[in-house]
C-alpha cells in the first residue's frame, strides 16, 4: 500500500511539474483516498482499492498531458 502510494505522488509530481495548483490537488485527492480507506480490513476490497490506484497511476502517466502556453498564439 506505501508503495502504490509513493509512485502515486512521484507520477503526480511528474505529470503535473510547474503547475503549482494541478500538484496541491492531486495531492490532497491522493492522501484523501487513502486517509478515508486506512482503517478498511477485508483483503478483497483492499486488493479492489488497490487495482484502482494502480489504474489511475498509469491513467496520469499515459494520458494526461499538461500544455505550456509559450506565446500569444503558440501552446
Amino acid at each position: 500500500v506505501l508503495k502504490l502510494f509513493k509512485l502515486l505522488h512521484r507520477t503526480r509530481q511528474e505529470v503535473f511539474k510547474n503547475d503549482t495548483r494541478a500538484l496541491e490537488a492531486a495531492r490532497q485527492k491522493i492522501n484523501e483516498e487513502f486517509k478515508n480507506n486506512q482503517s478498511e480490513t477485508s483483503e478483497e476490497k483492499i486488493n479492489e482499492l488497490l487495482k484502482i490506484a494502480s489504474d489511475v497511476e498509469v491513467i496520469l502517466r499515459t494520458s494526461v498531458i499538461q500544455a505550456v502556453h509559450t506565446d500569444s498564439d503558440k501552446i
